[in-house]
C-alpha cells in the first residue's frame, strides 16, 4: 500500500451533442469534476462525476475545501474506509446531491488507482461477472422531437444491433400513445421501448398513463414520480403491470433498500455519479441482486460498462455519449453490446491535454 502525496482537482463544461429536452427540464450543459491522486509511490488514479448544468461550482469548493485534504497521508487502498470517513465528515450535508457527486469524484479516483496498481481493469477487478451487456440508446428519444424522429433514431439503433431504445414522455396522454405506437409498429416486438417521464406526474396521472402504455408492451415506466415519494410508487406498482424503473435521482443506498424492501420498483437505475461512487455503487447493485432485481444503470456509459460487466444482475447500458471530446477512444461496442476495456483501471482514455484545455475556473491541489 502507499499513502495519498496529491490531490488535483478540476473541472470542465461540456456541452451535450444534441438538444436533450424531456419532461421537466432541458439539459443544456454537463459539468464534470475530474480529480486526479497521486499515491507516494507515483501511481496516479483519475475520477470523475458530473451535474447537468447547476451546482457544479459548490460540488467543486466542497471537494477543495474539505473532501481533498480530508484524504491526505491516508492508505489509498483503504477505499471503504475513506469512503466512511468522507460520508460522516459531511454528515450536515448527507444524503444530498452536492455531497454525493463530490464524494463520486474522489472514489473513482480510488478505484482507478487500485485497479492500476493492480494491473487490472475495473470489471474484473469488481466482480468479472459478464463479458458484454446490451445496450439500449436514449439519444435519439427526446420529449421535443417529432414522431418520424423517434422511429427514424429507433430503426438505425435496431439496425446497428442495439437491443431497446428510451422514449421520452410527458406531453398529453393521447400524444405519448401515439409517438409511442408509432415506434413500436416501426420496429415490431423484437425490440425494447423504454419510456422515461423523468418524476413529472402524480400518482393518479402515472396510474392512468400506465394502464394506456401497458398495451404497448413497453420495458419499462421510468421514474414516473418524484424519487421520494416511495408509496406513491408503491401505489403506482400494485396498480400496473408495467416494470417500474427509479434509481438515477437516489443518493444513498439506504433509499435503494427502502424501495426494494416495499416492491416499490421493478428495477434499479443506480448511478455511480450520484450514489458517490464505485464503492456505494456495488454494494446497491448487489442488494438488488438479492431481491433478485436487474441493474440498469442511468448515464455515464463509459464507466457504467465495467461495472456492469463487474456483476451478475446488470441488464441493460444506455448509450448516450458523454466524454468523447475529451478522451483518445470510445466505449467499444460490439453488435449492439457494450464491452469494457481490459486496459487497467476504470477503462477511460483520458486526454489530459484537452481536459487542460477546457477546464474553468477552480481547479487546483492539495499535497503531502
Amino acid at each position: 500500500m502507499a499513502r495519498i502525496a496529491r490531490v488535483e482537482f478540476l473541472m470542465i463544461d461540456l456541452k451535450p451533442k444534441v438538444k436533450r429536452v424531456d419532461a421537466i427540464q432541458s439539459f443544456v450543459s454537463q459539468e464534470t469534476p475530474i480529480v486526479r491522486i497521486t499515491d507516494a509511490d507515483g501511481a496516479v488514479g483519475t475520477g470523475y462525476s458530473y451535474t447537468i448544468g447547476t451546482g457544479g461550482p459548490s460540488v467543486m469548493q466542497l471537494i477543495q475545501r474539505t473532501l481533498a485534504p480530508a484524504i491526505l497521508n491516508r492508505e489509498a487502498e483503504e477505499i471503504e474506509r475513506i469512503w466512511r470517513d468522507l460520508l460522516f465528515l459531511t454528515h450536515a450535508t448527507t444524503v444530498g446531491a452536492i455531497t454525493a457527486i463530490a464524494m463520486a469524484a474522489i472514489d473513482t479516483a480510488l478505484w482507478d488507482l487500485r485497479c492500476r496498481r493492480a494491473g487490472l481493469p475495473l470489471h474484473r477487478l469488481a466482480g468479472g461477472a459478464q463479458a458484454s451487456v446490451p445496450l439500449y440508446t436514449t439519444e435519439g428519444g427526446w420529449l421535443h422531437l417529432p414522431t418520424e424522429a423517434l422511429v427514424e433514431d429507433a430503426l438505425r439503433a435496431k439496425a446497428e444491433g442495439f437491443g431497446g431504445a428510451k422514449l421520452k414522455v410527458g406531453r398529453p396522454v393521447h400524444e405519448d400513445v401515439a409517438r409511442i405506437a408509432a415506434v413500436r409498429d416501426a420496429v415490431g416486438p423484437g425490440f425494447e421501448i423504454f419510456t422515461d417521464a423523468n418524476q413529472a406526474f402524480a400518482v393518479d396521472q402515472a396510474i392512468r398513463r400506465a394502464r394506456h402504455y401497458e398495451a404497448l408492451d413497453i420495458g419499462w415506466l421510468e421514474e414516473p414520480l418524484p424519487a421520494d415519494d416511495i408509496d406513491g410508487h408503491v401505489r403506482l406498482s400494485e396498480a400496473t403491470s408495467l416494470p417500474i424503473a427509479v434509481g438515477e435521482s437516489l443518493y444513498s443506498i439506504s433509499h435503494f433498500r427502502e424501495y426494494l424492501q416495499r416492491r416499490a420498483c421493478s428495477l434499479v437505475q443506480v448511478d455511480v455519479g450520484r450514489i458517490g461512487g464505485i464503492t456505494p455503487w456495488l454494494k446497491a447493485a448487489h442488494m438488488a441482486e438479492c431481491f433478485n432485481v436487474a441493474v440498469c444503470p442511468h448515464f455515464l456509459m463509459e464507466l457504467h460498462v465495467s461495472l456492469c460487466a463487474a456483476v451478475p444482475n446488470a441488464r441493460w447500458v444506455e448509450y448516450i455519449p458523454q466524454l468523447d471530446a475529451i478522451t483518445t477512444s470510445g466505449m467499444r461496442i460490439e453488435a449492439g453490446r457494450a464491452v469494457p476495456s481490459e486496459e487497467p483501471g476504470l477503462g477511460i482514455a483520458w486526454d489530459f491535454a484537452e481536459i487542460e484545455r477546457r477546464k474553468v475556473d477552480g481547479s487546483g491541489f492539495v499535497a503531502a
